[in-house]
């Protein structure tokens, strides 16, 4: 793809998400956006934190805990403690400076939280399903969600005015008495969703060049998957962190993105990079035909109606 495809106006918008672990560097994110903008692409931020969050609370005294779902994915339990901290990290210091750096660069950048308008939400989660030294147990006073509604038409009308979104968790998250309560939610699925409502292309954006075949092997890179099969072998090669990414790319793709690039934030002008084919790119093409209900609704490894594993929360 050439600078003058990505700056065509008739490309669909591009949601990017930064990272929030150390390892990642905004600042090549921040330039690249700017120069998307001032060419008329619609783009929306989103931001994780993960390590900043367990900064603050280590500041504030509270051991971060994290837990395993009986599928094997580990994220951050928060109880009403740990949110507070989060929400302090996340909306408060996180979302002020990234909006900062991106005004700074000349950007028209909004900030503003899942909860801002219903732009993110979702029921409440307040038991998750755990392991703990082997055995499975229910553990209560979550405070996480799964992310089911996007207010696109925010985003639309804030696109639509010339303004760059700059999202990031936690979200409404639906008590079902009416009663809305901030709660964690995971900053790669966050963005999916948000490319989903927009049918964006995403552009996850991490400490590494994509997915691995190898994981502790950067030349076994996935340079990317148009089939079920290739996309299947995309997510049995995702380890750690990685699977929720390539979890968020589906969950993307199903949503109604057209593709999704997992790609370095660290190298050179990385988002055009990614938009050009560096990186594992996921095409909506690998969904293959069959797109239906697997009785797992919201992704989580329960059926509807049952406690939820955890969502795991924010990661980088």
């Amino acid at each position: 793809m050439t600078g003058s495809d990505v700056e065509s106006a008739a490309e669909p918008p591009v949601v990017v998400k930064i990272g929030g672990a150390k390892a990642v560097d905004p600042a090549g994110a921040v330039g690249d956006v700017a120069h998307l903008a001032a060419n008329g692409r619609s783009v929306v931020v989103v931001h994780g934190g993960s390590t900043v969050v367990d900064e603050t609370l280590e500041r504030l005294g509270i051991e971060p805990e994290y837990v395993e779902s009986a599928s094997g994915v580990t994220g951050r339990f928060t109880d009403a403690e740990t949110m507070e901290a989060f929400s302090m990290a996340m909306a408060g210091k996180l979302n002020t400076e990234l909006t900062a750096a991106f005004r700074s660069a000349g950007v028209d950048a909004v900030g503003l939280s899942g909860v801002d308008g219903g732009l993110l939400s979702g029921p409440r989660k307040s038991a998750v399903r755990v392991v703990e030294d082997g055995k499975k147990k229910i553990r209560r006073g979550d405070h996480s969600g799964k992310i089911e509604s996007v207010n696109a038409d925010l985003l639309a009308d804030l696109l639509d005015g010339g303004y760059t979104p700059v999202v990031s968790p936690p979200m409404a998250g639906d008590e079902g008495d009416g009663e809305v309560t901030p709660v964690n939610a995971d900053a790669d699925r966050a963005a999916a969703a948000v490319a989903g409502a927009l049918d964006a292309d995403l552009v996850l954006l991490t400490d590494v060049s994509g997915v691995y075949a190898d994981p502790d092997d950067p030349e076994t890179r996935i340079d990317s998957a148009a089939t079920p099969d290739e996309l299947a072998a995309v997510e049995d090669a995702a380890e750690g962190f990685m699977g929720k990414k390539v979890m968020a790319a589906r969950e993307a793709l199903e949503g109604g993105s057209g593709r999704v690039v997992i790609a370095d934030a660290n190298v050179r002008d990385p988002v055009v990079a990614a938009l050009g084919g560096e990186g594992t790119t996921v095409e909506r093409s690998a969904l293959g035909d069959a797109d239906g209900d697997t009785g797992d609704a919201d992704g989580d490894g329960a059926d509807d109606g049952e406690p939820a594993e955890t969502e795991g929360g924010e990661t980088a």
